[in-house]
């Protein structure tokens, strides 16, 4: 699978931002389970969510929760992360990532291990003025 991320920038606290990533070069016919995870210097990299790109299961790390909504766009092959009132502690580079799985397997065990993925974008900075 292929990956090519779009999105990111630097913005004030409260505004909004949307990443986009679209996967090319599988079989359309599986399912992916997609995620999107975070890295600051120093930290793991974190899962912030993740979906089943031919299933139900959505996943969201407790940190944005009510404030970060994924979608994906079967039309389009991409996964979209729209992130509203961005806070500074959510300034991060951001990786797209995929893995093909069985649907309904995509969840928070998942998206807390970036291990199970074999796909990567090449990562979106997101700055949030402090």
């Amino acid at each position: 699978v292929e990956l090519m991320e779009s999105g990111g920038g630097s913005v004030q606290p409260g505004e909004s931002l949307r990443l986009s990533c679209a996967a090319s070069g599988y079989r359309q016919t599986l399912n992916l389970c997609m995620a999107w995870f975070r890295e600051t210097p120093g930290k793991e990299r974190e899962g912030v969510v993740s979906l089943d790109t031919r299933g139900d299961t959505i996943y969201y790390h407790d940190s944005v929760k009510g404030r970060f909504i994924v979608s994906w766009d079967a039309a389009k092959n991409t996964v979209d992360l729209m992130m509203n009132s961005l806070k500074p502690e959510d300034t991060a580079a951001y990786y797209c990532a995929a893995v093909p799985i069985p649907a309904g397997y995509c969840n928070g065990d998942y998206a807390r291990s970036p291990w199970r993925f074999d796909s990567w974008g090449q990562g979106t900075q997101v700055t949030v003025f402090t």
